[in-house]
């Protein structure tokens, strides 16, 4: 017979294990949501500060206001009440490049640009800021956007950043990830000519990093975090709906246009 190995759920007649743990017992009312989460992940339990870090990132990127993942969560749900299933799917789809996939974007970016480091890495501001500084000119000539700076709204800074590197530092977990990202945001300007703030994403990036989560799963702890945001938009949407007056306020105010070929 195959065999198919797991170290996560398990289940006999009369006991259910996760993780090497009886989960009734041991992991039931004793362990935290986040802290199952990143458990799960890394099949090794978070220390404490651990812990909080990696969910101050899951309260940092659960909800931003009406984002196109909100609004597409709701106007999915007006559409088919019966599915909210469907609804959160569709929210969720909406975490690409624009939107929540900065987190991983941002974790790859940085990450790729320490595994050019070569010996020891920078111990001192002076080291980061070289290291950002040439970062930052080489995602220039090749045309490409820095992952992590800019915001359409905190134009002046995103209140997410700042919080989660006093998080971090606080907890002892400020690693080389985090130390370039701040790196970034001190010497851009030189580069860019104008200061762009460092955004809630892309700190979250940095932090999961710094916490060794896998980089391939940065944008899933992503939309874990906005998973609990579109419950409580689709809450919202129950208890206060929206939906219908957005939906309307296209329907009702399109203007025809003459068609026109694509690429004309």
């Amino acid at each position: 017979m195959p065999e198919y190995p797991t170290a996560l759920g398990a289940s006999s007649l009369d006991r259910i294990t996760l993780l090497g743990q009886d989960l009734a017992a041991d992991v039931m009312g004793e362990v935290g949501f986040g802290e199952l989460a990143f458990w799960l992940a890394t099949q090794r339990r978070p220390k404490p500060g651990e812990t909080r870090v990696f969910e101050a990132v899951l309260a940092a990127l659960a909800d931003h206001g009406f984002t196109p993942t909100a609004i597409t969560a709701r106007l999915t749900y007006l559409s088919a009440p019966d599915s909210v299933q469907g609804a959160l799917a569709a929210g969720l789809l909406g975490g690409g490049s624009r939107f929540l996939g900065v987190t991983e974007d941002c974790g790859r970016f940085l990450h790729d640009v320490l595994s050019t480091v070569t010996g020891a890495r920078p111990d001192d501001e002076a080291g980061w800021d070289a290291l950002a500084l040439s970062a930052v000119r080489s995602a220039r000539e090749a045309g490409r956007f820095v992952p992590g700076l800019g915001h359409h709204v905190h134009k002046q800074g995103d209140p997410r950043t700042a919080r989660l590197f006093a998080i971090a530092t606080e907890e002892g977990l400020f690693g080389p990830h985090l130390s370039l990202f701040a790196a970034i945001g001190r010497v851009h300007p030189q580069v860019l000519g104008r200061t762009l703030p460092l955004n809630g994403a892309g700190v979250c990036g940095a932090a999961l990093a710094d916490l060794g989560l896998p980089l391939e799963l940065l944008r899933a702890f992503a939309l874990l975090a906005r998973t609990a945001g579109l419950i409580g938009q689709l809450a919202e949407e129950l208890r206060n709906p929206v939906a219908n007056e957005i939906f309307l306020s296209v329907d009702l105010n399109n203007r025809p246009v003459p068609p026109r070929p694509y690429g004309a």
